[in-house]
């Protein structure tokens, strides 16, 4: 039985005929509640009518909450990886309905009323999040450093990173048509996976609306598989990862203005009480400026070519702009202006019969000279790094799990 379920879940099951909801919680020893979950889910089904079925999907639980969820009604999956993530893609992939609806075993969300879920689905959604702000956080469901920070801070990054509607991102009630979130090509296998779905449908210009609804303190004895730091964490890298318009383009374009301003005011006097210290302090700024833009193009390079990121008109212009060739040519022109200035610095330490210099006066001589020569080092190796990220390879002979489209835009 656990290996046609293992079967099952691996790979995504057809279309059964007439089928139109799939309810899939993840289960990990949730004993005391996914018998309730999946009778108030089975009730709600067979009182709205809705020709659905129910997905527990069991990661490895050492006690009875395989049983008591058959005995329920729940057909029930069995996932040998761990992760919150791998669970759920199992159960989707599992699913054998047109849309899916997720939410944990924990009885915290209200499943016997998901009709406004399956509304906005019937009406043409894709993505349809489930928002406890809207709806309601009863006393004691949510702790007071999620509900007034964590999840607000990381929802308003969210929206700003990705401009998506949602002002929610880690509610875990969320319903989603099938084919359009498979094809996305979900990776997570933790956490982080409730963020992925996001930002994915995001980038790829899914339709996505919100709902109220209401959480409630769950039925468990034992502490959450929750941490509040760790995992807080875990979600705000995802989000600067797959971004890197935010973690390394906008950090640099800044850091290369401010150093360019503070240096080409410097080099030809100082300014108040700086002077050559504030000269060096500035043409550092623009080297690490200048590298996370190159980060940034090499990040978004590697994962629009591993399919982790879909392709954006943005990136695909600068490709057209800044060729390997091009990339060279612009690096020799930098190394060029370094090296004749750095000849030109080496002619007046000659003239001063290689002697004592102003310490003022060679600073500013050599300073652009590194500068030259540094950035032409980075722009010809960024070049190269960036022509072999970009080499198209074979897609395997064997079938796999569909990638994610190449949607219109990307997150950088």
């Amino acid at each position: 039985m656990g290996n046609l379920a293992e079967m099952a879940a691996g790979e995504a099951q057809p279309r059964a005929e007439g089928l139109e909801l799939t309810i899939v919680l993840p289960c990990l020893n949730e004993a005391e509640t996914v018998g309730t979950c999946v009778a108030k889910a089975v009730k709600w089904l067979r009182e709205s009518g809705v020709a659905g079925e129910v997905i527990v999907a069991d990661n490895g639980s050492t006690d009875d909450s395989p049983e008591l969820a058959r005995e329920a009604g729940a057909r029930v999956v069995t996932v040998r990886r761990k992760g919150y993530g791998n669970a759920l893609l199992r159960g989707i992939r599992a699913s054998r309905s047109t849309y899916v609806l997720m939410a944990d075993a924990d009885d915290s969300y209200d499943l016997e009323n998901l009709s406004p879920f399956l509304e906005q689905l019937r009406a043409g959604c894709d993505l349809v999040m489930g928002n406890r702000f809207a709806g309601g956080i009863e006393q004691g469901a949510m702790p007071w450093l999620h509900r007034r920070i964590g999840n607000p801070v990381l929802s308003g990054i969210g929206r700003l990173f990705y401009r998506t509607p949602v002002r929610d991102f880690h509610c875990g009630i969320r319903a989603f048509r099938k084919d359009a979130i498979v094809d996305l090509g979900l990776r997570a296998a933790g956490m982080e996976f409730a963020s992925e779905m996001i930002v994915k449908a995001s980038l790829a210009d899914l339709r996505i609306s919100e709902v109220p609804t209401t959480l409630r303190p769950d039925g468990r004895s034992r502490a959450p598989h929750l941490r509040s730091f760790r995992d807080g964490w875990r979600h705000l890298r995802f989000l600067l990862l797959f971004c890197p318009n935010w973690l390394f383009v906008v950090p640099g374009l800044v850091l290369l203005a401010v150093g360019a301003i503070g240096t080409a005011a410097l080099t030809f006097g100082h300014i108040g009480g700086l002077d050559i210290a504030g000269l060096l302090y500035a043409a550092s700024l623009i080297i690490v400026g200048y590298q996370a833009l190159w980060f940034g193009l090499l990040m978004q390079t590697y994962a629009e070519s591993r399919g982790i990121l879909p392709e954006g008109t943005r990136m695909r212009r600068i490709r057209r702009l800044l060729t390997l060739e091009r990339g060279l040519i612009l690096g020799a022109a930098l190394l060029l202006v370094g090296a004749l200035v750095a000849v030109i610095s080496v002619l007046r330490w000659r003239s001063a019969h290689f002697g004592a210099l102003n310490p003022a006066q060679n600073v500013r001589v050599i300073t652009p000279a590194i500068l030259g020569l540094v950035l032409g080092s980075q722009t010809i190796l960024g070049s190269f790094s960036i022509g072999v990220l970009a080499i198209r390879t074979a897609a395997p002979d064997d079938p796999s799990p569909q990638r994610a489209a190449a949607p219109a835009r990307s997150g950088s």
